[in-house]
């Protein structure tokens, strides 16, 4: 089960004004080996709240380098954190890198790469892109990356660098709200503007896979449309940073369905302890262990990656939303545990499962 690792932060990068790259070091140098488009969940308690925010690598896999790169959220308070008080020579802790946003890249290959990155979505398809340009010199890679404005687009310099390095193989697509010459690349992603790019700019019957990493409804309206012009699901991957619109409404469904139902008694399992309590049907399995003394591990609490995955070995649980588990494993009883409600009146969970 994954656990916190101290890592010191070697160098402090600014990319835009709200936004850095953060070069780290890692006491364990083996267990931070990533491949590319996988993630860091950083631990940090601020104020007397135990945060944990995930952020993707950025660096490439040839690179020698572990880095992330952290745009600061409103309100946000880790984020905020990173970009105005965090100094070279500081720890953080952090798991070693976790997800499954990462494509088969052949040194031989051939193979035809489209990405679509929204704001600090950049971060985990950067890592990608830089990867496939040096592992596969066959392969192309096509970006369209969506911003506000010119001074809003991390990793601009860089990716004008790599463009220069990597002539043929690698185009850059800036979708800008405003300020473009040309109507094409003006305004939102959405299904219209991308008809509008698959008729004029991107042959998609001449790619292999795409990868979509950005708000969620552009997401979707990406992936809709490249469905609709023959892209096949196994090609195309996601990598979602926050809960989604349709777990919110479940997660308000359960509240009103659960207010007359007797609680549920549970039994779980974390590294070896077991223990036994009654939980009520509106709260998660997550949320119940953690409030009755468990270990329970977890990072976004929405979804969205993977850390807090278990098997319900007796009982019927709903899972509201699950963007991290493949059908196989969903098939085999696993559940995403930050979003796990009891339907039934026992159920049974084991997290020691690998």
């Amino acid at each position: 089960m994954s656990r916190f690792h101290s890592l010191t932060v070697t160098g402090i990068h600014r990319t835009i004004r709200d936004a850095v790259v953060l070069t780290l070091e890692a006491e364990d140098p083996a267990a931070f080996a990533f491949v590319p488009g996988q993630y860091l969940t950083f631990r940090k308690t601020l104020a007397g709240t135990e945060l944990r925010r995930n952020y993707s690598i950025c660096a490439g896999s040839d690179e020698g380098l572990l880095q992330v790169g952290i745009k600061r959220v409103e309100g946000g308070a880790f984020s905020s954190f990173a970009n105005t008080d965090l100094k070279v020579g500081d720890r953080l802790e952090a798991m070693p890198p976790q997800g499954r946003f990462t494509p088969q890249i052949d040194p031989d290959s051939t193979r035809n790469f489209l990405g679509f990155a929204g704001g600090s979505g950049i971060t985990p398809i950067l890592s990608i892109l830089k990867t496939v340009l040096t592992r596969a010199p066959g392969a192309t890679f096509t970006l369209v990356y969506a911003n506000r404005a010119v001074n809003t687009i991390m990793f601009r310099e860089e990716l004008e660098d790599l463009k220069n390095r990597y002539m043929g193989r690698l185009r850059v697509v800036h979708m800008l709200e405003s300020g473009q010459d040309m109507e094409l690349f003006t305004g939102r992603i959405d299904a219209a503007k991308c008809v509008a790019l698959f008729r004029h700019w991107i042959d998609i019957s001449a790619i292999d896979t795409a990868l979509i990493c950005g708000p969620e409804p552009m997401m979707l309206a990406i992936a809709d449309s490249l469905r609709t012009h023959g892209l096949s699901d196994d090609r195309i991957l996601f990598e979602l940073f926050t809960e989604s619109q349709k777990g919110r409404l479940a997660r308000a469904a359960i509240a009103e369905r659960a207010t007359d139902q007797a609680a549920t008694q549970v039994e779980i399992t974390v590294e070896g302890v077991t223990r036994h309590f009654a939980m009520p049907k509106d709260q998660s399995v997550l949320e119940a262990a953690l409030n009755n003394g468990l270990d329970a591990p977890f990072a976004c609490k929405a979804g969205v990656c993977s850390t807090c995955k278990a098997r319900v070995l007796e009982g019927d649980c709903e899972m509201l939303s699950n963007h991290a588990l493949e059908d196989d494993e969903v098939a085999r009883g696993m559940v995403l545990t930050c979003q796990c409600y009891p339907l039934s009146d026992r159920i049974v969970v084991e997290y020691d499962t690998h």
